[in-house]
């Protein structure tokens, strides 16, 4: 088991309706960087504004950061908590045999949905004051198939998939351990070996992918993630570069 990362606080809660409004409202006193762990959440969101299912025993989680450097820097926070959440995972469970990466914020276990990230910001102009990274993970259910859009990863759960029952806080001790690691690297030496070792876990790597947006569809083989954190695509018409979509296999 891992101990809690020096230099990171923990701010628990048993019911808000969504870490991520509960780090907002933190935030102007916060002192350095912060977990923020609810029990229960009555009002979470996943991305584009989506709901974000949340039955009891999953984790529902934010880390509240005042980070340096311009937005785009920032926002490639999302690949470190990916990686946070990989290796967490097979901290719990003991492998990591069927764990994967789905660009842009997913952790996949057996094809399925496990969690999902999500960062908002705050600032004026183009700093940004604080970060936002809100994660959800479906340690012991997994929400049922109707809450979940035509054509998209089925959801699981850490329980049904392993048989490993962990609570939401010994998952968060293991994610905050493994993010402060990986931050560190982040910090130290930029974004290329978190790109690196995120591409090493990357689902679907080399096949043919479909990336959609709300104006538009784009359907070529996942060939990398450039240094902006950009999915790059080799379609019919050449390579493009995607800086925002939902992706389907």
């Amino acid at each position: 088991m891992s101990s809690w990362p020096s230099g990171y606080g923990l701010h628990e809660v048993q019911e808000v309706d969504s870490t991520l409004n509960e780090a907002a409202r933190i935030a102007p006193t916060a002192q350095g960087p912060v977990w923020i762990l609810a029990h229960n959440q009555t009002a979470a969101r996943g991305r584009r504004g989506r709901a974000w299912a949340n039955p009891k025993g999953n984790l529902a989680a934010t880390l509240l950061l005042r980070p340096q450097g311009p937005p785009e820097h920032s926002a490639l926070r999302s690949f470190v908590a990916a990686l946070a959440l990989f290796d967490a995972c097979v901290a719990v469970t003991g492998r990591s045999a069927g764990l994967s990466l789905k660009w842009p914020n997913d952790v996949l276990l057996n094809g399925g949905k496990l969690a999902g990230i999500l960062l908002e910001s705050t600032g004026q102009g183009r700093a940004v004051s604080h970060l936002a990274i809100g994660i959800g993970v479906n340690l012991s259910e997994a929400p049922g198939a109707d809450l979940v859009e035509p054509g998209a990863v089925r959801p699981v759960s850490l329980l049904s998939e392993t048989g490993a029952l962990v609570t939401p806080q010994d998952f968060l001790t293991e994610l905050a351990a493994a993010y402060a690691r990986f931050e560190s690297q982040f910090s130290s030496f930029g974004f290329e070996p978190i790109r690196t070792a995120w591409l090493s876990r990357a689902a679907r790597l080399g096949t043919v992918i479909t990336a959609r947006t709300a104006a538009s569809e784009t359907v070529g083989t996942f060939e990398t993630v450039d240094a902006g954190g950009n999915l790059v695509l080799n379609t019919a018409k050449g390579r493009v570069s995607i800086p925002a979509a939902d992706v389907y296999f």
